[in-house]
């Protein structure tokens, strides 16, 4: 296990820091005409850059954030750039009662889905839902996992739709996956909770986002959903303003603009290229990469799936 993290470490803190070029582009991106896509975290950072190359090639894209105000915003400003409009969905992936709020809206607007990013991210704070989740596992992990679930009659429906009988569900992570585990008592107010810090939190929140992405392209593979997670990165996103002086100062020099960050994703999610990679953890620029193999224990995998169906029941 000592020996699995500082080999995934070191690989991955390599490709975070020096990636090389990438042989896929936006403009590498193919017709979109007739998809539709759902972007949490759309109205900023990577992903507003994910809906932006989405937008330029025709598809149909709602933009999922909690703020009004930011997402009309964004939504104006790309439509600026692109000529094209996003549709606002109103989500606070802090509340399973907003998700499915959420999901219920666009469930009523649109039979099928071909795109779901679950790109939104909360960085290190120490706070609780009004649920009393911790507010860093919920908003990445959680509020992903219930949303996906949600969402998978009209990502069926999307994969009768698509010419190449393909649905795309794309995680955001981190090379700080490495870095984590899943301290169960601690997704919750709780003494384990009070203890952790909130790096750790963050880091326990990315190791499981790529545990529920590969426990639901164990369930759902088969049925033509493509998921993977994916290391966008180092990218100068908001997520940094909630670290410290002297962890952000080393990271200036190698980090790159929001733009790079959506390159994996959007390869992930429209590219032939990435139609079999059911399961798969990628890296920048758009390649394969390698996540910790403890993200593929079938054990942890189905317990962090109950935990999380058990917490969503009756939502």
């Amino acid at each position: 296990m000592i020996t699995d993290r500082i080999a995934a470490g070191f690989q991955g803190f390599y490709e975070t820091f020096f990636p090389g070029n990438s042989h896929f582009t936006q403009k590498d991106i193919p017709d979109l005409t007739g998809k539709v896509a759902v972007v949490t975290g759309g109205n900023a950072g990577i992903g507003y850059e994910v809906i932006k190359g989405l937008l330029d090639h025709g598809a149909k894209v709602y933009m999922a954030a909690r703020n009004p105000e930011r997402l009309d915003e964004s939504i104006k400003l790309l439509e600026k750039e692109t000529g094209k409009r996003a549709i606002p969905l109103i989500i606070d992936l802090n509340s399973l009662v907003s998700v499915r709020a959420a999901a219920n809206e666009f469930l009523g607007k649109e039979p099928a889905l071909h795109m779901l990013f679950n790109n939104a991210g909360t960085g290190e704070v120490d706070e609780l839902t009004d649920e009393g989740y911790d507010v860093v596992f919920c908003g990445n992990v959680l509020g992903h996992f219930f949303l996906a679930q949600l969402l998978i009659p009209a990502l069926l429906n999307g994969v009768s739709s698509a010419p190449d009988g393909k649905a795309r569900v794309v995680t955001t992570s981190s090379v700080l996956h490495v870095l984590g585990w899943l301290n169960f008592e601690s997704f919750r107010d709780s003494p384990a909770w009070r203890r952790m810090f909130g790096e750790f939190r963050y880091c326990q929140s990315k190791f499981g986002g790529i545990v529920i992405s590969n426990e639901f392209a164990k369930r759902h593979g088969d049925q033509g959903i493509v998921f993977t997670s994916f290391n966008p990165g180092s990218i100068r996103t908001k997520i940094y303003d909630t670290m410290y002086w002297f962890e952000k100062w080393p990271l200036y020099p190698t980090q790159y603009d929001a733009s790079y960050g959506a390159i994996t994703a959007l390869w992930a999610g429209t590219s032939s290229e990435t139609v079999d990679m059911n399961g798969y953890y990628l890296v920048p620029w758009a390649k394969v990469g390698r996540a910790l193999e403890e993200t593929r224990d079938p054990a942890l995998g189905k317990k962090l799936w109950d935990w999380c169906e058990a917490q969503v029941q009756d939502k």
